[in-house]
């Protein structure tokens, strides 16, 4: 993987996997540029979380080869892996948030646990992202106290709070609301832009997904704003569709839905725009 030039984020090559006999992934490749975004989408059980967790080492595929951040990871003992995870951030799908712990004990957990920042410093750091996300007001509040929102929004701060240079989303906005999704939306978009994170995003929602390959968060004047994205803004979240086990589609938004392939077509034609 060295020849001389940043090694990718994610490099998925000729990857297969199996649970017994099916067949999940079948000689699967693709490739996450650093700070750029793909968003996974398939039917249930097309293998969309499998990736992540191949990403993540918690699976380990029959043929091919993986890499995270230049590291061969898909032959990585558990003790090695260790090493790489502490460069990746993961948003759960249940958020996974401790009901025992304060939002900033949630949020720092990591920090406290794997680290030896001081105390103070853990403190800051999580102030800083819950300011991120909107959230500074909460930080000593208890998760039972939060919306469902809020509490996805605390699970990105997590995710978020050792400044990971990967973030994985595994369906951030299932189960909320339009607005509410579009405030999580908001986050993914800014930490792409703003702090220029690698992302994977694993969704069900394609509107959600569309809204997040089609805007970029841009400051100006001093003020933050999400607008849509036009040119190269768009360039940095392309689309991935897993369907019978191999990448079926990938490309950007605008070329998705112009796409006149059947089987997109019956994937998507519930969802297409307008919303």
């Amino acid at each position: 993987m060295d020849n001389g030039t940043p090694a990718p984020a994610v490099v998925f090559d000729h990857v297969s996997f199996s649970f017994d006999d099916h067949v999940v992934l079948r000689d699967v490749s693709f490739t996450v540029p650093k700070a750029s975004m793909r968003i996974l989408l398939g039917a249930s059980g097309a293998g969309k979380s499998v990736v992540l967790k191949l990403v993540l080492g918690l699976l380990h595929p029959d043929g091919g080869a993986i890499y995270v951040n230049g590291e061969r990871v898909d032959r990585m003992a558990e003790h090695e892996m260790m090493a790489v995870r502490g460069d990746i951030g993961m948003s759960f799908q249940e958020t996974a948030l401790f009901d025992s712990l304060t939002v900033a004990e949630n949020v720092g957990y990591r920090l406290y646990e794997e680290t030896r920042m001081p105390l103070d410093e853990v403190r800051t750091r999580v102030a800083e992202v819950l300011g991120f996300v909107g959230l500074a007001d909460y930080i000593d509040q208890m998760p039972s106290s939060l919306s469902g929102g809020q509490r996805r929004r605390v699970a990105i701060a997590r995710a978020m709070a050792a400044k990971p240079s990967l973030l994985l989303f595994d369906d951030p906005t299932t189960g909320l609301d339009p607005i509410t999704a579009n405030s999580v939306n908001d986050e993914v978009v800014k930490l792409r832009d703003l702090e220029h994170v690698t992302s994977i995003v694993v969704t069900h929602q394609i509107r959600d997904a569309y809204y997040v390959a089609t805007h970029e968060a841009v400051v100006a004047e001093g003020q933050l704003k999400i607008v849509d994205a036009s040119g190269t803004g768009r360039d940095q979240a392309r689309f991935m569709v897993l369907h019978e086990g191999r990448i079926y589609f990938e490309g950007a938004a605008d070329e998705l839905l112009a796409s006149q392939d059947p089987y997109l077509h019956e994937f998507l034609f519930m969802t297409l725009p307008p919303w």
